[in-house]
């Protein structure tokens, strides 16, 4: 989190290009958005006794469990007006990126507002924004095996929302690749796709790989503090 928050940072401030970084969280853990309730958002007591970590995002959305072994995050940033200022749009011009992603795989995957992706009407992907004047963060993930059964004792949704999507538990509401395509589907794979759906959705003919520079190395340090307080983490 801390980098995606450098990333959003230095980009607002021109000294880095449009960037797409995919990562996986290891160890697992968990975070939740911004404007959340850790309480509401968050079964805090699963996560202590599992010594799984937990931090709170500089973006809204809800909470979100990153499966080691299972799901690819992602974050771009890029200046707003390249994307769009309408937000609902921005979300789906950069939500394409997966659901072109999903389709190399053969699956209908669906964009459904505000900011999730949907196979069989069940939610794989999930996506959530901060934006500075100029640029705008936006991360999300993509599951491809996580581990449903952990997700659902990590994290925690309002009835009435599960009840708005028809669902009775948050196990119900989700899916992961794996699933829909009876095989399990590899890390390499869903990377290898996700670079081709945000290319597709973003228009972009080349990606440059690149480390980090030693100005996003020290930001990031610096904020890596923020995100490990309990003043940050449970300031809701």
């Amino acid at each position: 989190m801390a980098i995606d928050e450098t990333m959003l940072i230095l980009r607002d401030e021109n000294k880095i290009p449009n960037t797409l970084r995919l990562y996986v969280f290891n160890p697992s853990a968990v975070t939740f958005g911004y404007f959340q309730r850790i309480n509401d958002a968050v079964n805090v007591e699963y996560l202590l006794e599992n010594n799984i970590g937990f931090t709170r995002r500089i973006t809204g959305g809800g909470s979100v469990y990153h499966d080691r072994f299972g799901e690819i995050t992602y974050s771009i940033v890029a200046p707003i007006d390249e994307i769009a200022r309408d937000i609902q749009e921005s979300y789906r011009i950069i939500c394409q990126g997966i659901v072109y992603a999903i389709k190399e795989f053969g699956l209908d995957a669906v964009f459904k507002p505000v900011n999730d992706v949907i196979v069989n009407n069940k939610k794989i992907s999930g996506s959530a924004q901060a934006r500075k004047k100029n640029a705008l963060l936006q991360h999300g993930t993509l599951m491809y095996n996580t581990d449903l059964d952990i997700l659902a004792k990590c994290l925690k949704a309002p009835k009435k929302k599960l009840e708005s999507h028809g669902v009775k538990s948050i196990r119900e509401r989700v899916t992961t690749l794996s699933i829909e395509l009876g095989r399990r589907v590899t890390k390499n794979e869903v990377i290898n796709a996700m670079i081709k759906g945000f290319k597709k959705a973003l228009g972009i003919n080349e990606l440059k790989l690149s480390t980090y520079t030693p100005q996003e190395i020290e930001l990031a340090t610096r904020l890596k503090e923020k995100y490990m307080s309990k003043e940050w983490i449970y300031k809701r």
